[in-house]
């Protein structure tokens, strides 16, 4: 073999060795692509077989310290989500700004297909225990307390701008980090599945 056959050969490869790498690097461009159509979100697409719609009695539990969203039908977990929260992930809501994620049971009280977040659930923060102690501890008055227990009550809107803050919604753009103002924050792949699968008054529970 000459010189010249003999590198053509280590050339040749050399060539080959590389294409196999090509394939890997599209993906990862793909990836990139895919994540800035989502928001922060879906480091993957996932295929999954279909919910199963209706959901019978669908219910929602967020577990803040394992960042995931349950949902249920019929009392058996159907879907389990990756979750962001709020920039200040540990502890209640207890007012206004403080960036956390409330806790306790809610409901679903507004379904918002145009949101600045992809797709958008209310959340009805603040329930009533935070009514009661914000009013126990002098950050709304008696009569904000008896407009939130009324709304709470009748299952509509609950009183959204006081000192106890408000407009917590379970929400889309990216769930990889804990980026949000008390919101919980899904990959948008799940929250559109999420937003077609349930209705407003579904129960939502947080837990820490």
């Amino acid at each position: 073999m000459t010189r010249l056959h003999g590198l053509a050969l280590i050339l040749a490869l050399l060539c080959g060795a590389l294409s196999c790498q090509i394939p890997a690097a599209k993906s990862d461009s793909i990836t990139k692509t895919q994540r800035a159509e989502a928001g922060q979100g879906a480091p993957h697409v996932t295929t999954r077989t279909p919910l199963h719609l209706p959901l019978n009695k669908p219910s929602i539990v967020v577990k803040k310290g394992r960042r995931e969203l349950l949902l249920f039908s019929a009392g058996q977990v159907v879907r389990t989500y990756r979750v962001g929260l709020g920039l200040s992930p540990i502890g209640d809501k207890v007012r206004a700004g403080d960036r956390r994620t409330p806790e306790g049971s809610f409901y679903i009280f507004t379904k918002n297909p145009q949101s600045a977040f992809y797709l958008s659930l209310g959340v009805s923060y603040p329930n009533a225990e935070h009514a009661q102690r914000g009013l126990r501890d002098g950050l709304i008055s008696k009569a904000q307390y008896t407009k939130i227990i009324d709304a709470l009550n009748r299952k509509v809107t609950p009183l959204q701008n006081t000192a106890l803050g408000g407009t917590i919604y379970i929400h889309g753009r990216g769930a990889s980090s804990d980026w949000t103002w008390g919101c919980v924050a899904l990959d948008d792949p799940d929250i559109k599945e999420l937003y077609d699968a349930v209705e407003t008054r579904t129960p939502v529970t947080i837990e820490p």
